[in-house]
């Protein structure tokens, strides 16, 4: 492909004949350029348009209620249990099972349901809307609650027919090669409408993302991740949330709880240490070099820089520690915001280290720490504290116990002391 000097990417002068026939390519008139220029837009537009048009439908709160299944449908084309879809899509019911939608509705979520009056459940029915979407997962979960527990489709949190299923109708995109069913072809549950909307970041958006009147703190929605990933220059390369989070169309959704998906959104050096004017000297420097949001987005997360020294045995020296947390945190009533130190697409937290060398140090100590689920932490401490969970207690005490081994060291770097401070035995 040629650039605008005529040479190619690779930065080699282009084959001479291919530059010819650029050259002496017949001109486009200024009028007949901007109609193409304009006629391209307005498809585009029309594009735009027609996928905005097909979520609004889509994702119309409540889910209306499957009905009655074609009288051509085997009991399995019918079902709305994952199992059922696996049994041919085997690849993405194992993505899914790996995936934190299929944990959507875990026991973090139930064991509150449990606890609550029918009033109050039925005002939180905006988290239902996204946990576990399906208008037949709401029955079961009613059911769930009226008896205590009980297992049902509700418990399996977002599931297939969440995203692809509309009164027994499958819907998802074209296929690879961009084509889709024609009319007639004989296919399972009668085929699928294809439609783009499923590549496009509104799609997600649709979860993640509250609507411009929803709830906020400090003038800012609780929920934000797709308008900043919209403010952002991912948005304008037309790299979508699938591109990053459903690689090769993989129902993985990787995020903040895979090391492996956070490494490749950031970068992160180490200052050196050294030693000025009897002082220990060093740094840490963290960027958001491919997140096309905040890192981290949401208020869930807290990931910490930090810096320290240890002896020999590792032990953590008292007074040697500076921390960096890059988070933003509310309160657990969700009151009011504390502090929002997270990072836009593209922006660089440094973490500056000056401290008196201790005579035990043996190492500095650089560490990146994450913990994916801080709020829901804190949030579920706090009730086991005051008491306000009875019947779904072991349930909140199950979800404390996972959001605490959420927790992982994103990156950890030792280096030696004893040559720059001369300390050690």
């Amino acid at each position: 492909m040629l650039s605008a000097g005529g040479r190619e990417s690779g930065g080699s002068r282009a084959p001479a004949g291919r530059w010819r026939l650029v050259r002496h390519a017949r001109p486009v008139s200024a009028p007949r350029l901007l109609l193409a220029i304009l006629a391209g837009l307005a498809s585009a537009a029309a594009a735009a348009a027609d996928v905005g048009s097909f979520l609004d439908r889509h994702w119309a709160r409540p889910l209306p209620a499957q009905g009655k299944s074609p009288a051509s449908f085997s009991a399995l084309e019918a079902s709305l249990d994952p199992s059922a879809c696996g049994s041919c899509h085997r690849d993405q019911l194992e993505d899914w099972k790996s995936s934190l939608h299929s944990r959507a509705m875990g026991p973090g979520v139930l064991g509150q349901l449990l606890d609550m009056k029918a009033q109050a459940r039925e005002e939180h029915q905006e988290c239902l809307r996204c946990h576990a979407p399906l208008a037949e997962q709401a029955a079961s979960l009613v059911q769930a609650i009226k008896q205590r527990g009980g297992a049902g489709l509700h418990e399996q949190g977002l599931v297939c027919a969440g995203c692809h299923v509309r009164g027994h109708a499958r819907y998802g995109p074209p296929r690879r090669d961009g084509s889709s069913p024609k009319p007639g072809e004989k296919l399972p549950h009668a085929g699928w409408q294809a439609n783009e909307a499923f590549a496009d970041s509104r799609f997600c958006a649709a979860c993640h993302q509250f609507e411009a009147d929803g709830f906020a703190l400090n003038g800012k929605l609780l929920e934000n991740t797709y308008e900043e990933w919209r403010a952002s220059r991912y948005a304008r390369e037309g790299r979508t949330c699938q591109s990053c989070h459903m690689p090769d169309r993989r129902h993985l959704w990787r995020g903040i709880h895979d090391p492996e998906t956070v490494r490749a959104g950031v970068t992160i050096e180490v200052q050196a240490p050294t030693v000025k004017t009897g002082r220990l000297v060093a740094g840490l420097r963290l960027a958001n070099t491919g997140t096309g949001h905040f890192f981290p987005t949401y208020v869930t997360p807290r990931v910490e820089m930090e810096i320290f020294q240890v002896d020999a045995a590792s032990k953590l020296l008292k007074g040697t520690r500076v921390v960096r947390a890059l988070v933003r945190q509310v309160a657990p009533d969700l009151s009011r915001e504390i502090a929002d130190t997270r990072l836009a697409p593209d922006a660089i937290a440094m973490l500056d280290y000056e401290r008196t060398a201790n005579p035990k140090a043996v190492y500095l100590v650089y560490r990146v720490r994450v913990e994916p689920d801080a709020f829901y932490a804190a949030f579920y401490r706090e009730m086991l504290k005051r008491g306000e969970t009875r019947a779904g207690r072991k349930m909140i005490e199950q979800a404390l116990v996972a959001a605490n081994a959420s927790r992982y060291v994103l990156m950890e770097r030792r280096e030696p002391l004893r040559s720059k401070t001369r300390a050690g035995p």
